[in-house]
């Protein structure tokens, strides 16, 4: 099966852009991946220990809800391989280990409902516990709908568990990919002592539409670019997934954890 480029045109097969990881080799142009793609093209061959794997929403939500929302987990679980949006575990990138998050947007547009806020607390909480770096991997368009207010309550959930991994000292670098927007990056997107995005990445609160009817304001070509927010200080780096698991060693080795446990509280 061949597939065109939406960016330069290129006319590629799937076998060579799977080789390239979903990148164009003509112009760069990043491609949706699937999450346990990315996540091995980064971690250190079977070291990933998965965490939460069989947790669904009908054991969070514990409410009655429309059967129809989970008969559509059904389906994108059994077309996607995913019981929902995240996955995370604790692996290995070189001699780091480190706490893995990674979000993928063919999962219901990598909506954040109750089990991604539980699983990502999870997560973060045991990074905090084992005192490991942690690393969250963004792909998103914002809270889950139908899950209503219970997802706007992972928001708190997820921003709270970071605040004390902060408190502690440990790193928390966070990478936001096409897209990251509203709820998602309204909260742990956004947290990171680093934040580093994929090229051309979409990022932003809400669409544009949106900003442009509430502000009656005339918006910037690209302002929801990765290149746009980090030529204003809103990335600390903008990274090539090919190149995302020798940056993200260089920035462990940077910021590695002290063993002592006073680091924590000092």
């Amino acid at each position: 099966m061949r597939v065109n480029c939406p960016q330069c045109n290129l006319l590629l097969s799937e076998q060579e852009l799977d080789a390239n990881l979903r990148v164009c080799p003509g112009c760069q142009h990043h491609f949706a991946i699937e999450a346990r793609v990315r996540m091995h093209s980064l971690v250190e061959p079977c070291s990933f220990e998965e965490l939460d794997a069989a947790m669904t929403s009908v054991d969070v939500l514990k409410v009655a809800a429309e059967p129809s929302y989970f008969l559509r987990l059904a389906t994108l679980t059994k077309r996607t391989g995913l019981n929902d949006t995240v996955i995370t575990g604790i692996g290995k990138i070189s001699e780091h280990r480190v706490a893995l998050g990674v979000m993928d947007f063919a999962f219901l547009g990598g909506s954040m409902g109750s089990v991604v806020g539980e699983r990502i607390a999870r997560l973060v909480e045991k990074a905090t516990e084992m005192r490991l770096p942690l690393v969250l991997i963004s792909s998103s368009g914002g809270a889950r709908i139908f899950e209503g207010t219970f997802s706007l309550m992972q928001m708190a959930k997820t921003s709270g568990a970071l605040a004390h991994h902060h408190q502690c000292r440990l790193p928390f670098i966070s990478i936001l990919t096409n897209p990251t927007v509203a709820g998602v990056l309204a909260s742990f997107a956004s947290l990171g002592g680093l934040i580093v995005a994929e090229p051309g990445a979409f990022i932003g609160f809400a669409g544009p539409r949106v900003i442009r009817e509430t502000t009656k304001a005339e918006l910037p070509p690209g302002f929801q670019t990765a290149e746009f927010l980090l030529d204003r200080g809103l990335l600390d780096s903008i990274v090539s997934r090919k190149d995302m698991k020798q940056r993200l060693l260089d920035y462990l080795d940077f910021m590695k954890v002290g063993e002592t446990p006073a680091a924590a509280t000092g």
